[in-house]
């Protein structure tokens, strides 16, 4: 299957040979075995050309993840094997809070030889760069109900805040509530964030029931909050979100009546490494 992923994206017997330091022949051998297993031709070669049958590049596209996946299982039983040591990519959302940051401090401090790579994630974005494989575990808001992440340590746990204009009506007041919530546009999370998550950070009904006006979708913070800089609407942070992003021309006013915003460790079903195990139990519950 390794030969026939690195055929179709050659297309030259050998250049897929000097690759995978085989001989051509031994290039040959490989694919008529898997069309064999198969029952079709997978690869169409002539003189002049080499390409891929139909049934080709169907089982190419299906076969190219699956054989990903198996790569991240093959070297997660090599870090198993090793204890915690090598490196941890780990995504997160919005900013670094302290709880993360002390434990990263806390991880590097007990597991030296393990080196930590922080990445942020796009805000509309939280699960793809998990799943594409470019990080091993992610921080990211909740909810998280996704059938191939698993969601391990929920913590941070933080009330949530209305974040307006210097112009905008609210302004002038100390609180809100959820209700006051049917008087303003919320600034909403563009795709590809699933549904259920971007209804989450921006609801469109008060818990009684009334229609929130919809707002602009962006897809990061600084967006949102030029956004609402320009009094486009309203949008929902996290308090230490709203603490660390204070700017002259917006307020942040408490919320009271949803409920508080969470973050959640999260990693690729059927992947927990030592690594995993080891960071998860350094977060606070």
């Amino acid at each position: 299957m390794e030969c026939f992923l690195v055929l179709a994206d050659e297309l030259h017997f050998g250049r897929t040979a000097e690759r995978l330091y085989l001989s051509q022949s031994r290039v040959s051998q490989l694919l008529r075995a898997l069309e064999q297993r198969i029952g079709g031709q997978l690869v169409e070669r002539t003189s002049r050309r080499v390409s891929l049958t139909p049934l080709g590049r169907e089982f190419a596209a299906s076969l190219r993840p699956a054989y990903a996946a198996l790569e991240r299982v093959v070297e997660s039983t090599r870090q198993a094997a090793r204890g915690v040591e090598g490196q941890l990519r780990i995504g997160f959302q919005g900013t670094a809070n302290d709880h993360i940051l002390k434990a990263v401090a806390a991880f590097q401090e007990e597991y030296p030889g393990c080196a930590i790579d922080v990445t942020e994630l796009p805000l509309n974005d939280p699960f793809s760069a998990l799943r594409r494989g470019e990080v091993d575990t992610a921080v990211v808001l909740l909810p998280v109900a996704e059938d191939d992440l698993v969601l391990g340590p929920i913590f941070s746990r933080q009330p949530q805040t209305l974040t307006v204009s210097t112009r905008h009506p609210f302004a002038g007041r100390t609180t809100v509530t959820a209700e006051d919530l049917a008087g303003t546009a919320l600034i909403s999370v563009a795709g590809p964030a699933p549904g259920y998550w971007r209804q989450a950070q921006a609801p469109a009904h008060t818990p009684s029931g009334t229609r929130i006006p919809p707002g602009p979708e962006v897809r990061t913070l600084q967006e949102g909050l030029s956004m609402i800089a320009a009094n486009r609407g309203g949008m929902l942070l996290c308090r230490p979100t709203a603490e660390y992003n204070q700017r002259a021309d917006i307020v942040h006013l408490p919320i009271s009546g949803l409920p508080d915003s969470s973050l959640g460790l999260i990693w690729r079903r059927g992947e927990e490494t030592p690594h995993l195990k080891a960071f998860a139990a350094t977060l606070p519950s």
